[in-house]
C-alpha cells in the first residue's frame, strides 16, 4: 500500500470516529430497528479503499470475497451476484440448464416450497414456467417438516426450493435425504440463517445449490449482494453463465483466450471459430456483483462470529424475559440444531383479547420496530391472484401467521437495555388486558 493511500485511509477512519454520536439510549425516543447493518470504521475504508483502486465492476475482491465465502461453507463454487433474490433466481433457473441434461426441470414440473414466506424464495419458479407445491409450516418453528415435504411429492415433482425462516434451520438433514432418495434437486436459501447449524453442520452446506443475501438487514452486508454456492461443477458452471449474460465463456472482464480456443470452436449454429467471447449458451442476465460490494463484505466477514454471538444473546435475553407472558406464543428452536437468528418471531394467541395491530401499533408508538412474517401466506397476496399452484395439506398455520404474527429484532446493534425495553413494552401492554 502507498504512503498516499495509508494516509487517506487513516483519514477515512479518524473521518468515521468524528460521525458517531452516540447520545445513549433514550426510551420511546430512539428507534429501536428490527434490522439493520453493524459498520465500523474498517468497513467505511474497505469501501474507500476499492473506490480508490477504481476498480468497478467485478474483479480481485470479488473473487477473494467468492473464495473465502466457499471455503467458510466447504462449497466447490462460489458465485457473487447483484443481491441475495438473484442469486436465488439463479440457482433455480441453473436447475433447467442444458447441462442437466435429462434431468433439467422443464416448464409444468413441480417444486415443493413453503406458503409463508419470503416471496423471492418462490418467484423463481413461477418465473421459470414451474409449478409451486406449497406445504405449511408448523408451530412454534415456523418451518416446514420432512413429513410435509413428503406428502406433496408426486408424479411432476422435480425439485424442492425451501427458506430457514428467520435464521431457524428446517428439518434440512432429513428433507436433503429425502430428494436424494427421490432424485429431486435440492436449492436451500440459507439468506436469513448464515452460521446456523443443524445436526452440528452449517445450514446452507445440505442443498445442491445454496443461496445467502448481504442485504443491510442480514447477517452480513454489502449493501446490496448475494451469492449462490454450489459442489457441483456443471451446476456452478451454469449459474456463471446464466449470471454473466448467458455467455459460454467464463473469461474474467479484462481477460482474453483462458481456454486457449476463442477463435476454434463451433457451437450451435454459428460459424466455426466464431468468437467465444461473445457466444452464448443461456438465455441469461447481468446480475454480477462489484469489487465495492466485495470490499465491504470481506470486511464483513471477518466480524461473522461476533455477529452470529451477538444474535443468539438477543435472542436469547428475550426469550427469557418474555418466557410466562400471557396471549402470546413464542419462538422455539428446530429440535437438533443452533439459530443464528434473523429474528424474535411472536403469534398473538387467536383467542387473546386483544390482535396483533394493536399491539404492534403499542411497539411501533414506543419507537419499537416491528416486521410482518414477510408475506404471510402467499396465496393469499395479490401477486399469486390467477397464478399456476397446488397445495398439499391445509394452510391454517400460515394462515394464522398472516393474521397475528409479527418480529422484533435481535440484530447487533441492539442492546440489553434497548432488549430490555422491548420486553418491558410487550409486558406493559398485556398486563392491561389481565
Amino acid at each position: 500500500m502507498s504512503d498516499r493511500k495509508a494516509l487517506v485511509l487513516d483519514e477515512v477512519r479518524k473521518y468515521h470516529a468524528d460521525q458517531q454520536s452516540d447520545t445513549g439510549f433514550i426510551p420511546g425516543v430512539t428507534e429501536i430497528w428490527p434490522s439493520g447493518a453493524v459498520l465500523d470504521a474498517d468497513d467505511r475504508a474497505a469501501l474507500v479503499e476499492a473506490a480508490l483502486d477504481l476498480r468497478i465492476a467485478a474483479g480481485q475482491r470479488s473473487r477473494k470475497f467468492e473464495s473465502r465465502f466457499a471455503k467458510l461453507l466447504g462449497r466447490r463454487k462460489a458465485h457473487l451476484t447483484n443481491s441475495g433474490s438473484s442469486a436465488n433466481l439463479l440457482a433455480l433457473t441453473a436447475l433447467t440448464s442444458p447441462v442437466r441434461g435429462d434431468r433439467a426441470l422443464r416448464p409444468g414440473d413441480e417444486v415443493i416450497t413453503v406458503a409463508a414466506g419470503f416471496p423471492t424464495t418462490v418467484n423463481p419458479i413461477v418465473q421459470n414456467g414451474l409449478v409451486p407445491v406449497f406445504v405449511d409450516v408448523e408451530l412454534p418453528i415456523y418451518n416446514t417438516t420432512a413429513e410435509r415435504v413428503t406428502a406433496a411429492i408426486g408424479p411432476k415433482t422435480r425439485a424442492i426450493m425451501i427458506a430457514h425462516a428467520l435464521g431457524n434451520p428446517f428439518e434440512v438433514g432429513e428433507i436433503a435425504d429425502l430428494a436424494k432418495e427421490h432424485g429431486l434437486a435440492f436449492v436451500e436459501d440459507n439468506c436469513d440463517a448464515v452460521g446456523s447449524t443443524y445436526d452440528g453442520r452449517l445450514t446452507g452446506t445440505f442443498g445442491d445449490l445454496a443461496t445467502v443475501s448481504f442485504y443491510p438487514a442480514h447477517h452480513l452486508t454489502m449493501g446490496e449482494g448475494g451469492i449462490v454456492l454450489t459442489s457441483d461443477l456443471k451446476l456452478a458452471r451454469a449459474v456463471e453463465s446464466l449470471r454473466d449474460w448467458g455467455r459460454d465463456c467464463w473469461c474474467e472482464p479484462g481477460e482474453n483466450n483462458t481456454c486457449l480456443k476463442r477463435f476454434d470452436q463451433q457451437m450451435g449454429n454459428l460459424p466455426h471459430g466464431y468468437d467465444h467471447k461473445y457466444t452464448f449458451s443461456h438465455i441469461g442476465y447481468n446480475l454480477k456483483g462489484t469489487d465495492l460490494h466485495a470490499g465491504l463484505g470481506l470486511s464483513q466477514l471477518d466480524k461473522l462470529d461476533g455477529f452470529v454471538a451477538a444474535r443468539r444473546h438477543n435472542w436469547r435475553r428475550l426469550r427469557e424475559g418474555l418466557d410466562g407472558v400471557p396471549y402470546l406464543w413464542l419462538p422455539e428452536p428446530t429440535p437438533r440444531s443452533e439459530p443464528s437468528w434473523f429474528g424474535f418471531v411472536i403469534t398473538v394467541d387467536p383467542k387473546a383479547p386483544f390482535g396483533r395491530a394493536a399491539l404492534v401499533d403499542f411497539l411501533e408508538n414506543r419507537k419499537i420496530g416491528t416486521r410482518q412474517l414477510f408475506a404471510g401466506n402467499l396465496t393469499r397476496q395479490p401477486a399469486w391472484v390467477g397464478r399456476p399452484y397446488r397445495v398439499v395439506g391445509d394452510l391454517s398455520n400460515s394462515d394464522l401467521i398472516t393474521e397475528q404474527t409479527f418480529w422484533v429484532g435481535v440484530y447487533p446493534g441492539l442492546t440489553d437495555e434497548m432488549i430490555d425495553y422491548v420486553i418491558a413494552s410487550i409486558k406493559e401492554f398485556t398486563r392491561s388486558y389481565r
